[in-house]
């Protein structure tokens, strides 16, 4: 009897202890390749698979997550192109993490990019495998650099500066995938790709930036169920913030994109919400970071 115990007990811990180690992500991956014709569909089929694969089923960090916390992102990739020969692959990327909100039902979005440079080789039967000492196939650095930028970004939600440590992981496979010859990882190349975001993001001048990031999530969205008026009120002035990054460095587009993925959220906080002072003042900053959106920024007046 006493062994049947200690196996039983012995079996819930290493139950409670696999839950407690559950992997970071929660990725959904969808690969479209309507564009590409006279192909068979099986690596397409392929490629879906074993990015799933790759991207829920590696332990990406020592932080213990449950399953509950697991980070659910969408990976919408399209094929623009195929070479069957070389087995390469020229693609967009469309991809965003999300964030669940204090108290409600609602996810927040976290992290969103679209990257227009997302290029690798593969092969129906190939296999990929992360090893952080040896990246040598682009397919790999992509998946292992922006399952880090989830991860950090997620982090900084929730605590200052959270994610710093996954960024500098972020960082040094960039500085990996720029030996290999593929587009998107070039220091300078393009104020818009992976290496200067996460570079404008990481500098110390746009620490503003991080900061914001995590009031509007921490004391912004996840008080804004229980005390609307004080969680707007905090994000308001936390806009201050976000001003400061969009002047921090010249070209940065890194206050934009917080305002892309943001928009209408930005725009619901405010819109026949708060005093006139917030939304004049949640106005003038948003218009200044993107005027192209003044249609959009004229909602928060009403």
């Amino acid at each position: 009897m006493q062994a049947f115990k200690f196996i039983v007990s012995f079996t819930l811990f290493i139950i409670y202890t696999c839950a407690m180690q559950a992997q970071e992500l929660e990725a959904r991956v969808t690969v479209n390749s309507t564009k590409i014709e006279g192909t068979r569909t099986e690596v397409f089929e392929s490629l879906q698979q074993k990015l799933t694969d790759f991207l829920n089923n590696h332990k990406w960090t020592e932080i213990p997550f449950r399953e509950n916390e697991k980070i659910q992102c969408n990976f919408n990739i399209t094929v623009n192109k195929y070479t069957q020969d070389e087995n390469t692959f020229e693609c967009t990327l469309l991809m965003n993490s999300l964030r669940p909100v204090y108290g409600s039902t609602y996810n927040t979005v976290a992290y969103s990019v679209n990257d227009v440079d997302f290029t690798f080789q593969f092969g129906e039967f190939d296999q990929l495998e992360y090893q952080a000492n040896q990246i040598d196939n682009n397919l790999v650095a992509l998946l292992a650099y922006y399952a880090y930028m989830i991860i950090g970004m997620d982090l900084d939600t929730m605590a200052p500066m959270g994610g710093t440590d996954c960024f500098h992981i972020a960082e040094d496979i960039a500085t990996a995938g720029e030996s290999m010859g593929f587009p998107g990882w070039k220091p300078f190349g393009d104020s818009s790709n992976r290496y200067a975001l996460l570079s404008d993001y990481i500098d110390g001048s746009m620490e503003c930036m991080r900061e914001f990031n995590y009031i509007y999530h921490r004391q912004g969205l996840d008080r804004m169920y229980e005390v609307p008026d004080s969680a707007r009120a905090a994000i308001a002035d936390a806009l201050d913030l976000l001003e400061e990054a969009n002047k921090a460095k010249n070209m940065t587009k890194v206050a934009q994109l917080f305002t892309e993925y943001k928009r209408d959220e930005l725009v619901n906080i405010f819109e026949k919400k708060g005093t006139r002072e917030e939304k004049d003042k949640a106005y003038e900053i948003l218009f200044a970071i993107d005027a192209s959106q003044s249609n959009t920024w004229d909602r928060i007046k009403k």
